[in-house]
C-alpha cells in the first residue's frame, strides 16, 4: 500500500433523485448523504426496520447476471454499479447510499444523472490521507469464456476496455480514460445496452420491468417477427416500434460510436469500486462482464488484504535511492563482506525502508547449504538491524561519530527461506520515541511481497569519537 498525498473527500450536503428500478420495475428514492473519513461506499436500506446497511464490498455480491447485485444478512442491493461509478469517476471517497427501495433508479442507463447530483451536493476535503494500492507487477484474470481483465503498473488510475459480442451489429469496440477526471464528459452519460434476443428472455422472466426505450439501448441482432414487435409494443407501452438502419431498437440515437465499449467501462470502474481501495495503476478488461469483473475484484482485494496484514511496502526499484551504499557506508562503519544492505529507499523520523539483492556471490553461500544456498536468519537479522541502524542514526547530529549495538532481540520468526536471486526489502518502525540513546524497532524483511522475517530490535546509540 502507499499513502496518497491527497486527502478525502465527501459531499457537502444530502441530494436526492427519484426513479424506477431497471429490473423491478419499482418508484425509487436515492439519497446521497455525508460520510466520515475511511466509510467508503455504504448503501442503506431505509425501507426495512432498522435502515440497515450493505457496504460496497466485493464479499457481499451474489450475482453478476444483469448487473452486479449483493447482499449482507439478506438485505439486497440490486445494479450498484452505475452508482458506484459514479462516485469513483468523482473521486469521492465517502458516502452513504439511502434508498427506499432494493434497487437504484435506472434513470437514463448511465451514470449522468448521480454525477450531476453528487456535482449538486459539492464535495468537501476531509482530513484523513487517501490511501491507494499501487499495481507493481501484471495481475491478471481470465474466465473460460475468454473474457480477461489485467492490472499493470502506471502513474495513475487508468482503464481501457474491449468488447467483441460476434454480431454484425455492434462488432469490436475498445474505450479508455487516461485520467479520471475524463468520467464525467467521455464515460458518465454512456447508457446500458442489451441485444434483442436478451430482451426477450428477460421479458419471459418478467425482468426489466422498470425498462424503456430511453434508459436501454437495444441492438437487434436477428430478424425481427411482426409477433416481436407486438410484445415490444405491449412490453414498452409504444404504439409503434421501428429498427433504425445502424441496428439499433427504435429511434434512440447514439452519444458516442463505440458507447457499448464506454458502458462496459463504466460498468467496470463501478464493479472495481467494490474493491474499496483507490487503485493506481492501469486496468486492460477484454470482453469484461459483471462476472469476470467480480471474480478480478475478488481476487485483487484478496492481494490487498494481504499485503495490508504483511505491512508490505511498495518502492519502485527503478527509481535512484535515497541513500546508495556509498552513503550508508558514510553513515554505517560495517563494510564487505558485512556490509548486508544495498540501498536506502525510505528515511523519516520514524522508520526506514532498505533493500538487499541477494547473489549468489555471498560469502556464506560458500559454507551454507552449499547444494542448498539458503541465507542464514541471523544475517536477515543482522541485515534487518543494518537497516535499522540508519534510522536510529539520523536522531543525532552527526551519525559518523557514533556506532549502534544491540542490546535485545525479541519475537523473532522465520516465514520463508531467502535464496540467490532474492531481493530483500526491509522495513523497521520505532515502536517508541528514542530516550538516552535507546532505540526499539518492529523490523520485518520481504521477498516477492511476502513476509520472510519479522522481528523486535533493541539497540544503543554509542558515540564512538
Amino acid at each position: 500500500m502507499a499513502d496518497n498525498i491527497s486527502k478525502q473527500r465527501t459531499i457537502r450536503e444530502a441530494v436526492s433523485l427519484e426513479g424506477v428500478g431497471l429490473h423491478t420495475g419499482k418508484e425509487v428514492k436515492l439519497t446521497f448523504k455525508p460520510a466520515p473519513e475511511n466509510t467508503g461506499y455504504v448503501f442503506r436500506r431505509i425501507d426495512l426496520e432498522g435502515n440497515p446497511e450493505v457496504e460496497a464490498d466485493v464479499t457481499y455480491v451474489v450475482n453478476t447476471q444483469r448487473g452486479t447485485n449483493l447482499d449482507k444478512n439478506g438485505v439486497t442491493i440490486q445494479t450498484s454499479e452505475h452508482v458506484l461509478a459514479a462516485c469513483v469517476g468523482l473521486e469521492i471517497d465517502n458516502l452513504y447510499i439511502e434508498l427506499n427501495a432494493s434497487e437504484p433508479p435506472i434513470m437514463d442507463g448511465s451514470s449522468k444523472f448521480f454525477v450531476e447530483a453528487l456535482e449538486k451536493a459539492g464535495t468537501v476535503e476531509q482530513e484523513a490521507d487517501r490511501e491507494e494500492y499501487v499495481v507493481s507487477e501484471v495481475i491478471c484474470y481470465r474466465d473460460d469464456n475468454g473474457s480477461e481483465i489485467i492490472a499493470m503498473p502506471a502513474d495513475e488510475y487508468q482503464v481501457t476496455t474491449m468488447v467483441d459480442f460476434g454480431t454484425k451489429v455492434l462488432g469490436t469496440q475498445n474505450a479508455s480514460i487516461e485520467h479520471l477526471s475524463e468520467f464525467k464528459t467521455e464515460i458518465a452519460d454512456s447508457r446500458t445496452f442489451s441485444f434483442l434476443h436478451e430482451i426477450e428472455t428477460l421479458l419471459e422472466h418478467g425482468l426489466i420491468k422498470g425498462g424503456d426505450l430511453n434508459n436501454a439501448i437495444v441492438y437487434v441482432d436477428k430478424e425481427i417477427s411482426e409477433e416481436t414487435l407486438k410484445k415490444l409494443r405491449v412490453a414498452f407501452n409504444r404504439e409503434e416500434i421501428a429498427v433504425k438502419p445502424n441496428g439499433i431498437l427504435d429511434n434512440l440515437n447514439l452519444h458516442y460510436p463505440n458507447e457499448a465499449a464506454r458502458h462496459k467501462l463504466l460498468d467496470v470502474l463501478g464493479d472495481l469500486a467494490l474493491i474499496g481501495t483507490r487503485i493506481k495503476g492501469k486496468i486492460i478488461a477484454t470482453k469484461p462482464g459483471h462476472h469476470v469483473n467480480t471474480e478480478f475484484a475478488k481476487k485483487l482485494s484478496k492481494i490487498i488484504k494481504a499485503e495490508k496484514r504483511n505491512n508490505v511496502p511498495k518502492i519502485d526499484l527503478s527509481q535512484p535511492p535515497l541513500m546508495d551504499v556509498n552513503d550508508i557506508m558514510d553513515t554505517l562503519p560495517h563494510r564487505s563482506p558485512f556490509l548486508l544492505v544495498d540501498k536506502i529507499y525510505e528515511l523519516t523520523d520514524s522508520h526506514v525502508i532498505g533493500m538487499k539483492n541477494v547473489t549468489m556471490n555471498e560469502p556464506f553461500f560458500v559454507g551454507h547449504f552449499p547444494g542448498k544456498p539458503v541465507m542464514p536468519g541471523v544475517l536477515q537479522v543482522e541485515a534487518m538491524a543494518q537497516t535499522g541502524g540508519i534510522l536510529a542514526l539520523k536522531s543525532v547530529p552527526d551519525p559518523e561519530n557514533y556506532l549502534t549495538f544491540f542490546m535485545k532481540i525479541d519475537n523473532v520468526r522465520f516465514k520463508r527461506q531467502v535464496v540467490p536471486g532474492d531481493t530483500l526489502i526491509f522495513k523497521l518502525e520505532l515502536l517508541a520515541p528514542i530516550r538516552r540513546g535507546i532505540c526499539q524497532m518492529q523490523g520485518y524483511a520481504y521477498v516477492n511481497g511476502q513476509l520472510a522475517t519479522e522481528a523486535v530490535l533493541m539497540a544503543q546509540i554509542v558515540k564512538s569519537k
